[in-house]
């Protein structure tokens, strides 16, 4: 990957389907999706087409999917697939795993093989899909590996548009995406990488709180439009967090051709827009060297 021709980097996309046509999500939580984004199961692209996409853009993008089959009963798309379909598109695609952290052992196992022999790149939770809240020790064997095999973890934070609209909001728990659960995961894990993912709302200042205070903590932008980010989390973003922003678009359900084309009316100084459209990524993935400290320290 040329990252110095690159013009940005999209550190949240989703694999929604896989080669044989297996969605990532069920039909009752798909259709309930669809409401809520609009149009969301017009745009469900193989990955293939997400790194035709990309290309055509000149931009990468880091993709997942959500296991969650503990909580949801339904089967996840592979890990291995989507690695393997990653490394066919190299020069766009950055592949990130999920790994549902109610395997116990056998989820410390998988990571470990996903990234020695699949090369993933980082690992992404949804706490409310997968029914755990992540200061949960159960989780903490699997954190232990992701923090010793050198790779980010991306938590999901705030409001979810799966499960909206259905009974229950089917079986989905917002509570466990609060992001200051995400504090111990910090305290007690300090060399780990952690992506707290999008405008947390309603819980924005705390996702603000943990990012400032908590030196490897950082946020992405993603599955919200610009033009409705939160005051605060602009001038964080502007400010104190402007080495730990990144840009994230929530591919397919937004697309970077919109997320960006309202970024640009935001009040984003100069200086830091290019830290959040690629290099404050690039640094945390390991696609440029590091610098000496990965943000500005805040007065105690």
């Amino acid at each position: 990957m040329d990252v110095e021709k690159l013009t940005a980097i999209d550190v949240h996309t989703h694999a929604e389907v896989s080669a044989d046509g297996h969605g990532s999500l069920s039909p009752e939580l798909l259709g309930a999706s669809a409401d809520y984004f609009k149009s969301h199961t017009e745009r469900q692209p193989t990955i293939g087409q997400m790194a035709a996409y990309y290309r055509e853009r000149n931009m990468a993008a880091v993709v997942f999917t959500v296991d969650a089959e503990h909580a949801t009963g339904h089967p996840r798309i592979s890990n291995e697939e989507i690695a393997e379909s990653c490394a066919a598109h190299a020069d766009v695609l950055i592949p990130f795993a999920s790994v549902d952290p109610w395997k116990g052992k056998a989820a410390v196992r998988e990571a470990r093989r996903l990234v020695e022999v699949f090369g993933v790149r980082g690992f992404k939770f949804h706490p409310s899909i997968q029914g755990f809240a992540p200061d949960d020790r159960m989780a903490y064997p699997l954190y232990g590996a992701i923090e010793e095999l050198g790779v980010p973890a991306l938590f999901h934070t705030g409001q979810t548009g799966i499960g909206a609209g259905v009974p229950g909001g089917g079986g989905i728990r917002l509570k466990y995406s609060n992001p200051m659960l995400v504090d111990d995961v910090a305290v007690d894990f300090p060399e780990l990488r952690i992506i707290l993912a999008h405008p947390s709302f309603p819980w924005q200042d705390e996702a603000l709180a943990v990012a400032t205070h908590k030196p490897y903590v950082h946020i992405d932008l993603s599955g919200w439009s610009p033009k409705y980010f939160p005051p605060q989390l602009v001038r964080y973003a502007n400010s104190l967090l402007k080495d730990k922003v990144l840009f994230g678009s929530d591919y397919p359900v937004i697309t970077p051709d919109r997320w960006l084309a309202d970024f640009d009316k935001l009040e984003i100084k100069p200086a830091v827009r290019p830290k959040i459209l690629k290099d404050n990524a690039a640094r945390l993935l390991g696609l440029t060297k590091p610098s000496a400290r990965p943000v500005e320290g805040e007065g105690a």
